[in-house]
């Protein structure tokens, strides 16, 4: 009986948890022709800085918009906002609709740095 109670519990802490972000993943794509980065953020988020080259969709627009952005399904998609539990629920929802190279980098102000690097 206990293991009942436990089981959704589990569940439903794994599903509030962010995806796999994965940066270096995330930074190769965009070195990829054609990659789209998307900014999941709100507008005012995005207003306050962005990354060079991102489109502002936000995640509720995302299935009504992407098709238009980016009607190839194998083109690499690179998703931030500003924890990853957004850009994670994108990507989620990205491949609900059969794209197949999304990655999550997670979180704007985590990525700044990295992309100075390059």
């Amino acid at each position: 009986m206990r293991r009942l109670v436990l089981l959704p519990l589990l569940l439903l802490w794994m599903h509030a948890q962010a995806g796999s972000i994965d940066q270096p993943a995330a930074l190769a794509a965009l070195q990829q022709p054609g990659a789209v980065l998307i900014d999941v953020r709100t507008a005012e988020e995005f207003s306050a800085g962005a990354l060079p080259g991102a489109v502002r969709i936000p995640t509720d627009a995302l299935d009504e918009r992407i098709g238009m952005l980016v009607p190839d399904k194998q083109t690499p998609i690179v998703l931030y906002c500003r924890t990853g539990r957004r850009s994670s629920a994108a990507q989620d929802l990205l491949q609900e609709l059969g794209y197949r190279h999304v990655t999550n980098a997670g979180g704007y102000e985590q990525l700044v740095p990295l992309l100075d690097q390059r």
